[in-house]
């Protein structure tokens, strides 16, 4: 893959992000990219501290056939804020094209390990107004606990995630 991936991140019902990033590493069934926090309407706080914000940095791993992606997030000065974790139906992989489609849960993982399920009511409106089915509702949560659990552990994230920083 030359330095660029195009990135197609659905959300339902009619979401869709695309954008071009920088590879910083192509693994086959694992990508990781840098990208920037843009166009949020505003800062994402987590237990009352602000995580994410307009400007911030992540890199971002991308597991094909897995339902989550990681980003690490950094602020503008280079800091480790922690991890966020989406909660996809799926990643899927064509060339230098990656798409995937979130359900609307998400974990934040603090440094210190401390992980957050985010979005509930998201996930919740979704079922309520047809978005998605009762199916989709529960795998999400599924998918979620199961991260969950596996941070509790130790097993979660993949050793890879630790391999790379924003500077690489």
């Amino acid at each position: 893959m030359a330095g660029k991936l195009h990135l197609i991140y659905r959300r339902l019902p009619n979401r869709i992000l695309e954008r071009d990033d920088e590879v910083v590493a192509d693994l086959g069934d694992v990508i990781v990219a840098k990208s920037r926090f843009e166009g949020m309407l505003a800062p994402l706080r987590v237990n009352g501290v602000e995580v994410i914000k307009n400007g911030y940095n992540m890199l971002y791993f991308a597991f094909v056939g897995e339902n989550y992606d990681i980003l690490k997030v950094y602020d503008e000065k280079g800091n480790f804020k922690g991890l966020y974790i989406d909660v996809l139906a799926y990643t899927k992989r064509e060339g230098n094209t990656l798409e995937m489609l979130d359900l609307f849960l998400d974990i934040f993982v603090f440094p210190s390990g401390e992980a957050f399920l985010l979005d509930e009511d998201e996930l919740e409106m979704a079922l309520n107004y047809g978005v998605i089915e009762g199916e989709t509702f529960d795998f999400a949560y599924r998918v979620a606990r199961e991260i969950i659990e596996k941070i509790k552990r130790n097993e979660f994230p993949p050793d890879i995630v630790w391999r790379y920083n924003w500077r690489d």
